[in-house]
């Protein structure tokens, strides 16, 4: 996706704030569905014992009798925008001889937005609005196990041409697939596992299939322990912990020759190519599935090289590593300010308050400096990396939920993403008479964030 206009831009403003590792595309399919989960942290993995089983463990549905349709409404970041909805729809039915079919549909709205052209004059207005189906499958394998699956196709709609010289629409249609299982009294009569591996398929493309994002992969393991379950009270805490299987990387240099690329596939110099000497591409890029479930794990610690940074963080530099030194005019141990060489004659002009200094020579001698025209360290900043940097991109949904009788159920929960900046506290209520549901769940959080005042409304039909 090069550009399209201001939609994809407007689309990834949009979803930051929902999750904070936006490299992967189609991000929506890790909205949350249910109010129940909306109040409970969002931690649903290892109970998943209704019709939104289908989106959060497919595995769940091969414990439940009967059949069940369920539906939620939600405005969508209400901090961001007022026309953002988001709508799904579940299903869900017991086969006595061959297992739990289920399913949902998502409608997701970003509403009316405005189309320029390259030069920023105003073309008239478009909807852009994404949507999933999903089909489940899933049967017991022991009295205490479960599996599941989902096969999934899904339509995203951000526009209907490109922008300028770009051909083509803004539209994908794409598939992929969840895998679920569930394991009840492990470990202990009162603890149940969840693990879901949901959203494996092809990378997702709009004009430009070179610039094709992964889908948001994602590896979900949760615990539900009845901490009470007695007759009328019954009491749970549940706690999942999420982690994103895309493998990105920013220019990088991967052999340390202080230059981001210069050859090409075969390792043959070519100057503003792509790859270093050993073949392996230096310019930002993503892993493909079959290998970022693997290097997911360590890619922001132990995989990739020196960072080539630009005026705004990773990416888009000079494809050179370093090349500037930095003099602490003031002795005040930060840098402040631009460059001191004048480029004509590469000299110093006027210190004043700026502090870097052009280096002579080339990457990997003795003069060449550390730093880039920016201040950014770039020689030696992998170095900088560590395990802390893996522990921080997982994600972590905290809930508790008591119910008294069958009736009536109090809940809240706690959302921490560190990478995306959210921790918010959720709440939530629900009632339940004569197989019919009613959820309420709420985000709380700080004034000005995306997902504060969030609330979502959820209706089921047991029959």
């Amino acid at each position: 996706m090069k550009r399209l206009g201001t939609t994809i831009s407007l689309v990834l403003v949009l979803m930051n704030p929902i999750l904070a590792q936006s490299e992967a595309g189609a991000i929506f399919l890790l909205i949350a569905p249910g109010a129940r989960a909306g109040g409970m942290g969002e931690a649903q993995v290892a109970v998943a014992n209704d019709a939104y089983a289908s989106y959060w463990n497919p595995a769940g549905l091969g414990f439940l009798e009967g059949q069940e349709l369920a539906t939620m409404h939600v405005n969508w970041l209400p901090g961001l925008a007022d026309d953002l909805y988001y709508e799904f729809f579940g299903f869900r039915k017991k086969y006595p001889t061959l297992g739990t079919i289920g399913g949902h549909l998502i409608f997701l709205n970003l509403g009316e937005q405005i189309r320029t052209s390259e030069t920023g004059d105003e073309l008239g207005t478009f909807t852009s609005y994404m949507t999933s189906f999903a089909m489940s499958y899933s049967a017991l394998i022991s009295p205490t196990q479960s599996f599941g699956l989902n096969a999934r196709v899904f339509y995203q709609h951000l526009v209907e041409m490109g922008a300028g010289s770009e051909k083509g629409k803004g539209t994908s249609m794409d598939f992929g697939f969840d895998l679920g299982y569930m394991h009840k009294e492990w470990i202990s009569p009162k603890l149940t596992l969840g693990i879901n591996l949901s959203n494996l398929g092809p990378k997702v493309a709009f004009i430009d299939p070179d610039q094709a994002d992964p889908q948001p992969t994602n590896l979900t393991i949760g615990f539900n322990y009845a901490v009470i379950n007695s007759e009328f009270n019954k009491l749970n805490i549940v706690y999942d912990i999420d982690k994103l299987l895309v493998s990105s990387y920013p220019d990088m240099d991967w052999d340390s020759d202080g230059y981001i690329g210069g050859f090409d596939e075969d390792g043959n110099v070519s100057p503003g190519n792509d790859y270093n000497e050993d073949g392996h591409l230096e310019i930002a890029h993503t892993d493909p599935i079959y290998k970022a479930i693997f290097t997911s794990w360590v890619n922001d610690w132990l995989l990739g090289g020196d960072m080539d940074y630009g005026a705004d963080g990773a990416g888009n530099g000079d494809k050179i590593i370093g090349g500037y030194d930095w003099i602490d005019a003031n002795g005040d141990g930060e840098i402040t300010g631009g460059v001191w060489f004048d480029p004509n004659s590469n000299e110093v002009v006027d210190p004043g308050e700026n502090e870097l200094v052009r280096s002579n020579g080339n990457p990997g001698d003795d003069s060449w400096g550390d730093y880039n025209e920016y201040g950014n360290k770039e020689v030696g900043n992998s170095k900088k990396r560590t395990i802390s940097n893996e522990i921080d991109r997982l994600v972590h949904n905290i809930g508790m939920e008591y119910w008294y009788g069958e009736y009536f159920a109090i809940r809240t929960g706690f959302y921490y993403d560190k990478t995306g900046k959210i921790s918010n506290p959720t709440f939530g209520i629900g009632l339940r008479f004569a197989g019919y549901g009613f959820d309420f769940g709420y985000t709380y959080g700080e004034t000005g964030h995306p997902l504060t005042n969030t609330m979502r409304f959820s209706l089921n039909m047991e029959f």
